[in-house]
């Protein structure tokens, strides 16, 4: 069976993803008044920390070799917050309805606020969730309520939504992923030389 790219790791990964955040791409100066200046010398990216608990020698290596297809940092593999799987509303997808055709039904003019609609009647969006929008995934700010005819009241996300981004795109709110590498050097997969024994851990950055 030939082996696709991005790669789908975190299914069933025995561990957890320990940090996953924004890395923010930007330089600051001071002016000689004191004066703080700060630019961005881009959009910011997800990074993540993911790690494995204690893992016995086969199923240490089996995962060894399932982390071998990405070749290192060259594969991409479906990175996410594994906290986040689903919304916070519905734990463990209690409740949530059908949310696969959920849409964007407008974009703010700030670039950064949007209203979804097709969702479940008083569905919940909540500060915290995340949003898969294409390849892109953003976090949202504001928590809001679809309202009788499934469209949400307008909410803010990060980072600011990409270029391309329109009304009508399909919206993820299940398992919502972004296209991520290792970080080169990362990765760790040493074992107790008395058990055999070990753990996994790495670094991963988004590739755009």
């Amino acid at each position: 069976m030939a082996i696709t790219s991005p790669l789908d790791i975190l299914t069933n990964f025995p561990g957890w993803c320990t940090e996953f955040d924004l890395f923010y791409r930007q330089e600051f100066s001071r002016t000689a008044g004191g004066t703080t200046i700060v630019k961005d010398m881009g959009t910011p990216l997800w990074k993540a920390s993911f790690q494995t608990v204690s893992l016995p020698v086969n199923e240490l290596d089996i995962w060894r070799a399932r982390l071998k297809a990405l070749d290192g940092s060259v594969g991409l593999f479906w990175g996410r917050p594994m906290s986040r799987c689903y919304p916070i509303a519905y734990p463990n997808s209690a409740g949530i309805g059908d949310v696969s055709g959920v849409a964007i039904d407008s974009i703010g003019a700030d670039n950064k606020s949007l209203t979804l609609h097709k969702l479940p009647v008083w569905h919940s969006i909540s500060a915290g969730d995340y949003l898969q929008i294409g390849t892109k995934l953003y976090q949202v700010l504001e928590s809001a309520v679809a309202n009788p005819t499934g469209t949400t009241t307008n909410f803010e996300v990060r980072p600011h939504l990409a270029p391309g981004t329109a009304v009508g795109n399909a919206v993820v709110l299940v398992r919502p992923s972004v296209p991520m590498i290792i970080v080169p050097g990362t990765l760790s997969t040493t074992a107790d030389a008395r058990t055999g024994q070990g753990s996994i851990n790495f670094q991963a950055i988004e590739c755009r």
